[in-house]
């Protein structure tokens, strides 16, 4: 299919600004956004035969749902602000997340306060997805939805409800519990099963007044002088530690 350079460069660089759209970039988040099934409005690549090498290989599930249009390398190289090793990018519409059935749905649902590094929340996605949680919600700070932090979830936000918001969203139906240095063990008691777990940002922790609402606030045990865990893996310890107590 030919492609119209610069009418796909201008539409991805109007679709990093429009809120109502998610740039996909690389084969997995493409996969995955697929395979859960993301409204996808375009799929570009320099190499469409070696991303149909890729679907063949890891997620021929995908194969039907492919529809690439061929562009230049240069054009390719300026679609993202550092182009995927996987040879390809998307355009698909950005879910509309409810608070309503988030709010109503059993499990547990991770609670991110102002967090500053993309990455760290797409990896949260990540393994919020990969342990069954109940969703994702961030308070501030990055959107879960921007192409960064969809390339570190590896568009997993579609397959487990990502909710951005700057307000926390809950009531007392769905106990709060705060993941601080200065709280109980963790693995001293089991978690609620409707909890929502609250984490602070990388840098600044939870706010003092959103810390104050907490039903209990825990520590995940660290060998001494080690300062912190990174973002993802105290989300993982905790859903999964979640897990294994059940």
């Amino acid at each position: 299919m030919a492609a119209d350079t610069h009418a796909i460069i201008d539409a991805f660089q109007r679709a990093r600004r429009d809120k109502t759209q998610v740039v996909l970039e690389g084969f997995h988040a493409l996969k995955h956004a697929l395979r859960f099934g993301a409204a996808v409005s375009l799929m570009v690549s320099p190499q469409p035969e070696r991303v149909h090498a890729l679907a063949q290989a890891l997620a021929p599930d995908i194969l039907p749902l492919l529809s690439l249009v061929a562009v230049s390398e240069e054009c390719f190289a300026a679609l993202a602000p550092r182009p995927p090793a996987s040879p390809v990018c998307a355009l698909a519409v950005r879910p509309q997340v409810a608070l309503e059935p988030l709010a109503r749905a059993e499990g547990k649902v991770v609670v991110l306060d102002r967090p500053a590094h993309a990455g760290n929340v797409g990896a949260v996605v990540r393994t919020a997805a990969a342990a069954g949680a109940a969703g994702v919600v961030v308070l501030g700070g990055v959107d879960p939805w921007s192409s960064a932090a969809v390339r570190g979830g590896a568009g997993l936000q579609w397959a487990v409800p990502t909710f951005y918001t700057d307000t926390y969203p809950f009531g007392e139906d769905r106990p709060l519990i705060a993941f601080h240095e200065k709280g109980a063990p963790l693995f001293s008691q089991a978690l609620p099963p409707r909890a929502a777990l609250l984490f602070g940002s990388e840098r600044r922790g939870i706010a003092p007044s959103l810390r104050a609402r907490a039903r209990a606030t825990l520590a995940i045990p660290m060998r001494a002088s080690v300062s912190s865990l990174n973002l993802a893996v105290s989300v993982g310890i905790a859903l999964y530690y979640d897990q294994w107590c059940a």
